[in-house]
């Protein structure tokens, strides 16, 4: 039997279910932000889809990855395009799971509270505090990085380069 085309339908529909979504976060960010009072949900509302769906089928995409090049009989040596894609693949996972992830989080826990009610105290800055300013630059960056990734990864998988 060969496994090929279904190693290579699960390698797409997962890429589909994995990575459709995260083009989506800036929107609900966005949103969040435009409605301080609900930040904080926006926000987790893209970490447990992150979490739940965007994770574990980013990680199968490597498992149904190994399933093609193992049923293809695929020589990853004399594929560069394939092993820039795989480089690739593995920096967006790490910087998604350590990086990434970890700043969300940090942001839930300094907006679990929610908006202060009235307004600052006299002295005081309005607006949010500067480091969670600084984290929602973070991670915004973070996610252009991460959407740059899978749009040359996808790029190399469907064209194949040679190079």
């Amino acid at each position: 039997m060969n496994l090929l085309p279904w190693f290579l339908f699960a390698h797409i529909l997962g890429a589909i279910i994995a990575f459709g979504p995260t083009f989506t976060f800036p929107i609900i960010g966005r949103l969040g932000g435009m409605e301080p009072q609900h930040a904080n949900f926006a926000t987790r509302v893209s970490e447990t889809i992150a979490k739940v769906q965007v994770t574990p089928f980013a990680i199968l995409q490597g498992i149904t990855g190994l399933g093609i090049v193992w049923a293809g009989n695929i020589d990853i040596l004399k594929t560069p395009w394939l092993i820039v894609g795989i480089v690739l693949y593995l920096v967006a996972l790490g910087y998604a799971i350590f990086v990434q992830t970890p700043t969300v989080q940090r942001v839930i826990a300094m907006t679990s509270g929610g908006p202060p009610s009235g307004p600052p105290p006299a002295g005081a800055p309005a607006g949010p505090p500067p480091e969670l300013l600084a984290l929602i630059k973070r991670i915004q960056r973070g996610g252009f990085l991460l959407a740059g990734l899978i749009i040359v990864i996808v790029f190399l998988m469907v064209t194949k380069p040679a190079f």
